[in-house]
C-alpha cells in the first residue's frame, strides 16, 4: 500500500511538472508582472450573464448586429471590472464621441485612471 501511494505521488508530481513546463512562458509573464491575475475567474464571472442568456442573443437580427452587441457588452463589462458605473461611462462616452479627436480615442476606453497610466508607459 505504501509503495502504491508513493507511486501515485510521484506520478502526480510528474503531471504537475509537465503541466507547468508546457505553460512556462505564461508562468514567467505572471511571475515577472505583479498586476496580472493568477486566474480568469473575474472575467468568467463577468461574461456569465451573457452566456446564460445566449438563447436570447440568437435574435439580435443579424451577424453584424450580434458583433455590435458583443463589442458593447465587452466594453460595459470592462467598465464594471475597472470600478466604473457602466451606464454613466456609456452616457459620458456617447456625449464626448462626436467631437473627440481620433488620436486620443484610447482615453475613452472604460479603464480606471491607473490602468490608463500603465498603458501609456
Amino acid at each position: 500500500m505504501e509503495l502504491s501511494c508513493r507511486f501515485k505521488s510521484l506520478l502526480i508530481r510528474d503531471v504537475i511538472f509537465d503541466w507547468i513546463l508546457k505553460r512556462w512562458s505564461a508562468f514567467e509573464r505572471y511571475a515577472h508582472n505583479g498586476h496580472l491575475p493568477i486566474d480568469n475567474n473575474t472575467c468568467e464571472n463577468t461574461i456569465r450573464p451573457i452566456a446564460l442568456g445566449k438563447k436570447n442573443w440568437l435574435f439580435v437580427g443579424s451577424e453584424r448586429a450580434g458583433k455590435r452587441v458583443a463589442a458593447i457588452q465587452s466594453l460595459l463589462g470592462t467598465a464594471k471590472l475597472n470600478g466604473l458605473n457602466p451606464t454613466q461611462w456609456l452616457n459620458e462616452t456617447l456625449e464626448k464621441l462626436p467631437t473627440w479627436p481620433y488620436s486620443r480615442i484610447d482615453e475613452l476606453l472604460p479603464l480606471s485612471p491607473d490602468a490608463l497610466q500603465k498603458l501609456k508607459h
